[in-house]
């Protein structure tokens, strides 16, 4: 089959073997698969994330198993974990949606050997290739109304969702969303979706703002003012809770100087470069500080879910699709906020 293979750290279209099935998997036909954030990290900061999922698995005990699939880079791999497909196969034994269903699924696959992640492994392909392999159990039947390209941002959107959960922030707390890409808006949706009325957000890029805004923020040019006096001078009167969504080093720091006494700052951007803060602000102003990462299986049912009965419209962050020939252009167009946000890959379209 063809699929975008990452590979001497470069991008490169090629054939590479059709999957097969075993126990307890589908096979999947890739209809649609979102190009994330964190696999343009992993293009450029590739052999940085390995050695730190090196040092990172001794202390993940049981989970490191999963291990993030310990990738050698010095072998094929192909991405894409933000996606929507059709059921061609299911394994010997298997139970599962029949052949022609449409589905979303957490980018985990089970064999013999254990669970494996699909984002970054050398063995099993994401979606950016014809075909997948998927774990049975895990497939969610996508609703007929639903287009498929909307079905693919049930990913991202259980970002924001597990972001806003592990928060703890309540429909009376304020919120300030602190970069408005995919992952910014991510939780900008989510925070409507739990009921936050208050939401300020700000990106340097207009034209993120204006989805933001779109999804029920108040936009502000971090340019033109701080954040966090934008919360001031909208709602400063109720508790705020911060979302770092950038992942650019000195921005915790710089949160930790502006925000006032007793706020959650939630970071959700990876940051891929040592950082520092100074933890005599935090202390002084009893910060709370806290990492997510992902979504749990609830997350990503509840992202389906909502997108599925229309209680949030993330279509409008779809600002291309491309073919498996066009991914390596899209990866290079996505270094321009300003004209791109979520790049679809539709793998049939050439």
């Amino acid at each position: 089959m063809k699929a975008c293979v990452m590979r001497g750290g470069r991008l490169v279209v090629d054939e590479v073997p059709d999957p097969r099935p075993e126990p307890g998997q589908a096979l999947v036909r890739v209809l649609a698969c979102g190009i994330c954030g964190s696999d343009l990290h992993f293009l450029r900061h590739g052999a940085r994330m390995v050695a730190m999922t090196e040092e990172l698995v001794p202390s993940l005990g049981a989970m490191a198993d999963i291990a993030l699939s310990r990738v050698d880079l010095s072998r094929d791999v192909v991405m894409g974990h933000e996606f929507c497909a059709e059921v061609l196969e299911l394994g010997p034994d298997t139970a599962g949606p029949p052949p022609g269903t449409r589905v979303v699924s957490m980018p985990v696959v089970t064999s013999a050997a254990g669970v494996h992640q699909l984002a970054y492994n050398n063995t099993y392909p994401g979606g950016y290739a014809e075909q997948m392999l998927l774990s049975a159990p895990l497939l969610l039947e996508v609703p007929a109304e639903l287009s498929t390209g909307e079905a693919a941002l049930t990913e991202p959107l259980a970002v924001g969702i597990h972001a806003v959960a592990k928060s703890g922030i309540g429909a009376g707390d304020a919120a300030v969303v602190v970069g408005c890409g995919p992952v910014g808006l991510a939780v900008v949706a989510a925070l409507r979706l739990a009921g936050v009325e208050s939401v300020v957000a700000g990106d340097f890029s207009a034209g993120r703002r204006a989805l933001a805004g779109r999804l029920g923020a108040e936009v502000v040019d971090p340019a033109e003012e701080p954040l966090v006096e934008a919360w001031r001078r909208l709602e400063g009167g109720r508790p705020l809770v911060v979302f770092e969504a950038v992942g650019v080093p000195g921005t915790i720091e710089q949160l930790l100087r502006d925000v006032p006494l007793g706020t959650r700052v939630v970071v959700v951007g990876v940051c891929m470069e040592p950082d520092t803060i100074s933890p005599f602000f935090a202390i002084a102003k009893e910060l709370s500080l806290q990492f997510v990462l992902a979504y749990s299986p609830a997350d990503f049912a509840t992202s389906l879910r909502a997108i599925a009965e229309r209680r949030v419209d993330l279509a409008p962050m779809i600002t291309g699709t491309v073919g498996l020939d066009g991914v390596p252009g899209a990866f290079d167009a996505l270094a321009h906020p300003d004209e791109q946000v979520k790049i679809l890959v539709e793998p049939a379209s050439g």
